[in-house]
């Protein structure tokens, strides 16, 4: 048997994290019963707070914990959950005494520990990932990165695994980690099972073809955010970090350093993004070809644009397309968590 604790958080949490994994692990457990796997339940599941009871979302929801840190003296595997980012600041600070719990029970019982979404934030103030992969919510990567620079964060992959300490992207990819941590404790069998049963993608790897590049300004470098929107205002040009360091009198190599220490990305990585976030949403939205499209983010080798393309979408420009084009709409501003 498997001791596992979902977490609870104070404040923001995002309760479909906590039902989800709940309600996954109950469904193997019942799984492994039916085919004989087992005769008891492989999974133990708490859901434990920093108090028992909750109320979630101003007051809409209430949940009811069956258990505090203090009362589970020893557990196999905690998931964190998300927070939201509308006051994730003062969210983390309420839940910091889920941290020194969370590193004694992975000290002295070798607990396996996994963050959900924005739960990222939770389990990198435990140093558990520091020079780790680490993956969180497309839309909380850049704070992420000021926030946490000692922690390898990844920006494509859905799942993470690295000594007993995993992390999955945003959103509703906590079920695609939860397929992951059955098929390792439990089997490909099971795990094909709930995939099955929950109607959840096996195998989803890359989540770059949700992401939405939201250009980071939100900083004092008054030189480099003009250099962002020229950058922003002329996709179409073929545009070089010399003659942009040239048209603000800065030296190369320092405006490379601002840049990136600006914006969290270089000079060339910020042009590009551009340029193909550009693309995806001509692709969503006309019926232009990929040469058209091409054209449009001043490319000219079809090659050099496929390849930049895949490499920040996670799909090739064709099948971005046909994924996506079915009708338009306008996701450049997302508020629902």
């Amino acid at each position: 048997m498997k001791h596992v604790s979902i977490l609870v958080p104070k404040g923001n949490a995002i309760l479909s994290n906590v039902i989800g994994t709940f309600k996954v692990l109950l469904a193997t457990n019942q799984f492994l019963k039916q085919t004989g796997a087992r005769e008891d339940d492989f999974f133990e599941v708490h859901l434990v707070g920093l108090k028992k009871d909750l109320s979630l979302y101003h007051g809409l929801f209430s949940i009811h914990c069956d258990s505090t840190i203090d009362d589970i003296k020893k557990t196999d595997l905690i998931l964190i959950p998300a927070l939201r980012p509308d006051k994730l600041n003062e969210d983390l600070d309420q839940n910091q005494d889920f941290v020194p719990w969370i590193l004694e029970q992975r000290n002295k019982h070798q607990a396996e520990v996994a963050s959900m979404c924005m739960g990222a934030f939770v389990l990198a103030r435990t140093g558990l990932v520091d020079g780790k992969q680490c993956a969180t919510h497309w839309a909380g990567m850049d704070l992420f990165k000021k926030m946490y620079p000692q922690v390898n964060l990844v920006s494509n992959k859905v799942v993470t695994d690295e000594d007993g300490i995993y992390t999955s992207g945003g959103a509703f990819s906590f079920l695609n980690l939860m397929l992951h941590l059955i098929e390792k404790y439990c089997g490909r069998g099971p795990a094909i099972y709930i995939s099955k049963f929950f109607e959840i993608d096996f195998d989803r790897e890359n989540q770059n073809q949700f992401a939405i590049f939201q250009a980071q300004k939100d900083h004092e470098d008054e030189a480099i955010r003009q250099a962002q929107k020229y950058i922003e205002g002329n996709v179409a040009e073929k545009i070089s970090v010399e003659n942009l360091a040239k048209k603000h009198a800065i030296s190369r190599r320092n405006f490379v350093r601002r840049f990136k220490k600006a914006t969290q990305n270089t000079p060339l990585e910020y042009i590009q993004r551009v340029k193909m976030e550009w693309a995806k949403r001509s692709f969503e939205s006309t019926q232009h070809n990929v040469n058209e499209v091409m054209y449009q983010v001043g490319y000219t080798d079809q090659k050099a644009f496929r390849t930049i393309f895949k490499k920040y979408v996670g799909l090739s420009p064709v099948a971005y397309k046909n994924k996506y084009n079915r009708n338009f709409s306008d996701f450049r501003s997302p508020t629902a968590w």
